[in-house]
């Protein structure tokens, strides 16, 4: 027998459920037991929701929460079955709304590689720039999770990415340490933009550096200039490098030379880690 139907889905009257029933979570969203918004909830957070029928969502349904404040846009978003949802009720108001987390509809989609799945009329300048409770644009989601491909061109430009959060992470730093600089468009891929330095003193170079990254950055803008620029602690783009053991990534003239035996050694036998 079904548990009592809670006022909030939580995992656990979940599991509870899948127990009681000794069948698989499938069981749930078809028993006459349970609310039409358990139903879909849970069809939802499993990617099914495509499986019940849709005449039965209604607002109500859609904007019950679970226990981790998720609405069913969140969980929708996180499976990637956005495109089931009846098209009157992809909103921008409900693509706003909050979890727990204060991550929005468009937060979890992006983090969850699902941003493709929202409707290209609410992918704007305004959308992208949703803030969590620490300072987390929809875009520092897309870069943290490696997701840029599926942001338009058009608003990767400069103003976007130096966005930073409330610890001074910014875009354009998310996107050099997740590998992310292929996919900004060349020309908003500027000098400026690289050394935009963070609330930390960090610029997107470092990131990159640190990450091995430095081979996604046209070799027109590692310059002398750029790679020997200092961050916070008054090492080198170049030395971090080194020390990480992507000295290959360096334009081959500016390249430190081998000091002493072992090192040139190292370097006779193509390998590129410390010590130079």
């Amino acid at each position: 027998m079904i548990p009592a139907t809670p006022h909030c889905i939580t995992p656990q009257w979940v599991i509870t459920c899948q127990k009681s029933l000794r069948n698989c979570w499938f069981t749930i969203i078809y028993s006459p037991a349970v609310t039409v918004a358990i139903r879909y909830h849970v069809a939802a957070s499993h990617g099914h929701l495509g499986d019940l029928p849709q005449e039965l969502v209604t607002g109500d349904v859609i904007t019950m929460r679970n226990d981790l404040g998720q609405n069913m846009l969140h969980e929708a978003a996180e499976e990637g079955t956005l495109d089931q949802f009846p098209p009157q009720y992809i909103t921008a108001e409900l693509l706003a709304s909050t979890n727990a987390s204060g991550e929005t509809v468009l937060h979890v989609a992006a983090l969850n590689h699902h941003l493709d799945q929202i409707p290209s009329e609410f992918i704007t300048a305004k959308s992208l720039m949703l803030q969590t409770r620490t300072g987390d644009t929809v875009l520092h989601a897309a870069a943290i999770a490696s997701n840029l491909r599926q942001v338009p061109d058009a608003f990767l430009v400069h103003d976007n990415m130096i966005v930073a959060s409330k610890s001074g992470f910014t875009v354009i730093h998310a996107a050099a340490e997740t590998g992310q600089l292929d996919h900004i468009p060349s020309g908003n891929l500027t000098e400026d933009l690289l050394l935009f330095r963070n609330d930390h003193g960090d610029t997107p170079l470092d990131a990159a550096a640190y990450e091995g990254h430095l081979d996604q950055i046209p070799a027109e803008l590692l310059t002398e200039k750029t790679v020997l620029t200092l961050n916070y602690n008054g090492v080198t783009v170049i030395r971090t490098a080194v020390v990480r053991g992507y000295v290959a990534q360096l334009p081959a003239g500016l390249r430190p030379k081998p000091q002493g035996p072992v090192s040139r050694t190292l370097e006779k036998l193509g390998i590129t880690r410390p010590p130079f």
